[in-house]
């Protein structure tokens, strides 16, 4: 059984599955999905597109250079069947799938470490910068003789009651306590 690699975001083909784009020059394109055709015929660069293999791996979510991926490739030699070579065939398959598990966990855990301690570094640089910026100064002492004194000499005379009492100027009729 064949399995093919969509050309747009490198995901498995199965047999059976997706659909084929065949070029005037006889180069064929295989898809997963139609969103991956509409995207191929928008003369969309897969490395620019998030959620496509190629933008991960440009981006460097995802390892790029390790010997287990090297074994996915596609060989096209024929070989005679062997019922002992399928079973050794199965079982590598198991065994690199395990420990390219492996070293991707590492890989992602490593990659998350970078970014904690980036993450940590910013917040400590972001604190310091608003430290820095606000700075709280302590209140002066007010001296209370000399507003005393300014208070006693601004005094206002209070007008009487008769001034404000209805009818004598006021015109909008509203009641005075």
């Amino acid at each position: 059984m064949r399995i093919e690699k969509c050309y747009f975001c490198s995901t498995n083909v199965y047999p059976g599955h997706g659909s084929a784009f065949v070029r005037n020059d006889a180069k064929v394109f295989r898809f997963c999905t139609s969103k991956c055709h509409k995207n191929f015929k928008m003369k969309r660069n897969p490395r620019k597109v998030r959620w496509t293999k190629a933008f991960r791996k440009a981006a460097g979510k995802e390892m790029t250079i390790d010997a287990t991926i090297d074994f996915e490739k596609r060989r096209n030699v024929p070989v005679r069947y062997d019922r002992e070579l399928v079973q050794t065939t199965i079982k590598a398959m198991r065994r690199i799938g395990e420990i390219k598990k492996r070293r991707e966990h590492a890989f992602w855990k490593q990659r998350m470490a970078v970014a904690r301690e980036k993450r940590r570094a910013h917040r400590a640089k972001k604190l310091a910068a608003k430290s820095t910026s606000v700075k709280l100064l302590e209140p002066m002492a007010v001296e209370t003789s000399s507003t005393e004194k300014e208070m006693e000499k601004i005094k206002v005379p209070n007008k009487s009651r008769s001034a404000l009492v209805r009818g004598d100027g006021q015109s909008m009729g509203m009641d005075v306590d």
